[in-house]
């Protein structure tokens, strides 16, 4: 693989870009993997990327019913941060975080990350002592985060009303180095360098089945054919309960369509991320302009991709009140992905009760942050069988009731 780089750039110019070669390769599958990891999602790819990076497995195929990244990955409002309140979500998150700071260098592909901030607004008495409680906790997690009172507020993104007659801005949870990344680039630059690594990334081949032996994983069939494997980790987000039934298992997760949409592109307002819980709603400027806005979950379980007008007026009409300005823009484009979500709002990274098949899911609303993280351990679980940052996430929680409670403590669990 070609390092990109400015003098490589230069000397493309210089021939009318006619040098690059493709990014990946798009390969016939071969008859079986050490590995093969179904979802070639940002969370499928980062995990196939730290299993030839962390632990040596490069023989790995990353299958895909559709194109790369087409998912969740690709229909995420790209917000990054780590001010959970759990110690485990913290550790998993901040990893997260953390990796993302120098992920353009590690692949050697800029996905644009942007240190911009994420404001969580206070907007009642509950969520102020909620997130001073936050902030204690990160302090004890090493997570740096601190409650802000209004002016502050008002100081870091003066487009904001902060004396709404609803919803008063009474302070806010502060994470200086959160922010976002492009969503797409970070699934090309993991895709990239697992195919400099000589794994094979295959696309518009669906799983269609498991099989199994003696209790143990031996393979997927799929619409090209029949694949053996020593190893099956599934990441495919919403559509996870559907692949663990056809290993004959169930998972404790629903999948609902989640919303966003962007605005016509203006001139820079807004520099920092802002979350508005109480209206379930939060928003960011993209480089283009674009105001990237986000509202809640669907309230019934469902598989499509558009979303629904309800939940586009409730949180349109509430972030009008907190931000003005935005009464008089123009929605430019609106969409939906399918999240899956877990009881306690926290995710899965477990074995299963197949042998040598292992699951990442759960994410919910907030997996987009997660991906080095969750690449991460879920390499290490597949390579050891146990990885410090998963042991918490097992699907074990559920049945010896260790849960993981997110659902509150981290506003909507973005």
């Amino acid at each position: 693989m070609r390092r990109y780089s400015a003098f490589a750039i230069a000397r493309e110019a210089a021939r009318f870009h006619s040098g690059w070669d493709r990014a990946w390769r798009s390969p016939t599958p071969r008859s079986a993997y050490d590995a093969i990891i179904v979802g070639a999602g940002g969370h499928g790819l980062a995990t196939a990327y730290y299993l030839g990076k962390n632990h040596g497995l490069t023989n790995v195929a990353v299958i895909e019913k559709g194109w790369l990244g087409g998912g969740n990955t690709g229909r995420n409002t790209t917000i990054i941060r780590s001010n959970y309140l759990q110690d485990p979500s913290a550790a998993i998150y901040e990893k997260a975080r953390s990796l993302y700071e120098t992920l353009s260098q590690d692949l050697n592909y800029n996905i644009m990350f942007s240190p911009r901030g994420v404001m969580m607004l206070a907007q009642t008495q509950h969520e102020v002592r909620g997130y001073q409680r936050t902030a204690h906790a990160n302090a004890l997690q090493g997570v740096t985060t601190e409650f802000v009172g209004p002016k502050r507020v008002k100081e870091l993104c003066p487009i904001i009303n902060i004396d709404g007659p609803r919803y008063p801005v009474l302070g806010g949870l502060w994470q200086a180095r959160a922010g976002t990344a492009r969503h797409d680039a970070v699934a090309w630059g993991y895709a990239r360098a697992c195919s400099d690594m000589g794994m094979d990334i295959i696309q518009q081949c669906e799983v269609t089945g498991i099989t199994r032996e003696g209790g143990k994983v031996t393979g997927v069939e799929t619409t090209k054919g029949a694949i053996g494997c020593k190893k099956l980790g599934v990441v495919v987000a919403g559509h996870s309960g559907v692949v663990a039934n056809m290993a004959g298992f169930r998972l404790p997760i629903e999948s609902v369509a989640l919303q966003a949409l962007v605005s016509e592109p203006i001139k820079p307002v807004m520099d920092i991320v802002v979350m508005a819980n109480t209206v379930h709603g939060y928003m960011s400027q993209s480089d283009k302009g674009e105001m990237v806005i986000g509202g809640g979950a669907d309230g019934y379980n469902n598989y499509t991709q558009r979303g629904s007008f309800q939940h586009v007026e409730e949180t349109v009409r509430a972030l009008i009140e907190t931000f003005p300005m935005l009464s008089r823009l123009k929605m430019l484009r609106w969409w939906g992905g399918i999240v899956d979500m877990t009881g306690d709002r926290s995710p899965i990274i477990s074995k299963t009760p197949v042998e040598n098949m292992f699951i990442n899911c759960g994410w919910g609303t907030g997996g987009f942050k997660a991906i080095p993280g969750s690449g991460w351990a879920m390499a290490e679980l597949m390579a050891t069988g146990g990885s410090p940052l998963a042991q918490e996430f097992s699907l074990g929680r559920f049945r010896e009731g260790r849960f993981i409670d997110e659902s509150v403590a981290a506003g909507v669990a973005h």
